[in-house]
């Protein structure tokens, strides 16, 4: 097996109130589709189910079915209405895991604690556990417990299309007002953009290079007795920070991360064949191998997004 996608086999077991209830992810607008096309990029998902009492949940199942998965009915067992969907849920995922030993990653989309057991004994028989949840109701804990967290984003709801619709039509009206008005305006809008200028400046400023970065490229590149792939950089992060994403943190692709990193002066880039590598800032490249050689700080903006352009996100598959 020569691709990603073909190494890796995952079961998604999803404990479907967990993610919307008071998450901000009500069940009408739950949308599998952003996190099943992050795990797609890793392998294939074979088995996919998800727990709750659906009949508090009914809107949900159709769009659940249109992704393939199995809905498990787990109705109140108390009367105080609480369901054992979590219980019914560990106990099909270490069935599973016992039963279905081609199955190397479990993704369990929930952000309780309860469930660290359960990924501890994944992982205590060679799994790879990727929790899924919303960030703001996840238990650090949980985080912690697996390999790997894809955090669940809501939706832009219904108010806030409609506040940019009022928005337009304000800038319609606007533009019908008498002279007067429109050069009252035009003052304000000029401040207006100078704000929203000055908003930039600060938005750009987030782009930040995480410590948790620099420590992981300082320690392999110091251990390394060559070039390092920028997949194993990533991937010892993700083995210390499960949930880190570098779009956290202003960047786009992780190749832009290592870009940022470079102009710090902690790595160099290299390219060997069609492959990009990292090396230390001292590294000798040797051979006369002039793609390997740092380029100033005077390289034109256009010629730094073709290079980042071409050089391999660390999250698609390598051929």
């Amino acid at each position: 097996m020569n691709g990603r996608n073909e190494e890796h086999r995952i079961a998604l077991f999803i404990d479907f109130e967990n993610l919307v209830t008071n998450t901000g992810i009500s069940s009408a607008s739950f949308d599998l589709q952003p996190s099943l096309d992050r795990l797609l990029e890793k392998g294939k998902v074979v088995f996919r189910r998800a727990y709750c009492d659906w009949s508090r949940f009914a809107e949900a199942k159709i769009r659940l079915h249109e992704f393939g998965v199995e809905l498990i009915d787990v109705p109140p067992s108390t009367r105080a209405g609480k369901n054992g969907a979590d219980m019914r849920l560990v106990i099909d995922a270490l069935e599973l895991c016992y039963a279905r030993e081609s199955i190397d990653t479990f993704v369990i989309g929930s952000g309780d604690s309860d469930f660290c057991p359960l990924a501890y004994k994944l992982r205590e028989n060679g799994r790879t556990v990727i929790g899924l949840a919303v960030k703001e109701s996840t238990s650090p804990l949980f985080v912690k417990a697996c390999d790997e967290f894809i955090y669940l984003r809501p939706r832009q709801s219904r108010s806030d299309k409609g506040d940019k619709e009022k928005g337009r039509q304000s800038v319609s009206a606007d533009d019908g007002s008498s002279k007067r008005g429109r050069h009252g305006r035009d003052e304000k809008g000029r401040g207006d953009k100078e704000k929203a200028s000055q908003g930039g400046g600060k938005a750009h400023s987030k782009t930040e290079v995480p410590d948790i970065a620099r420590e992981v490229v300082q320690s392999m590149l110091a251990r390394a007795t060559g070039p390092v792939n920028p997949s194993l950089i990533k991937e010892a992060i993700v083995r210390k920070e499960p949930d880190f994403d570098e779009r956290e943190h202003g960047f786009s692709t992780f190749a832009r991360l290592l870009a940022a990193l470079e102009q710090e002066g902690l790595l160099r880039r290299i390219q060997q064949g069609r492959q990009w590598y990292v090396v230390a800032a001292d590294f000798d490249v040797g051979g006369g191998d002039t793609k390997g050689k740092k380029r100033g700080p005077s390289r034109h903006h256009a010629e730094d997004e073709d290079e980042l352009e071409s050089y391999p996100d660390p999250d698609e598959d390598e051929g």
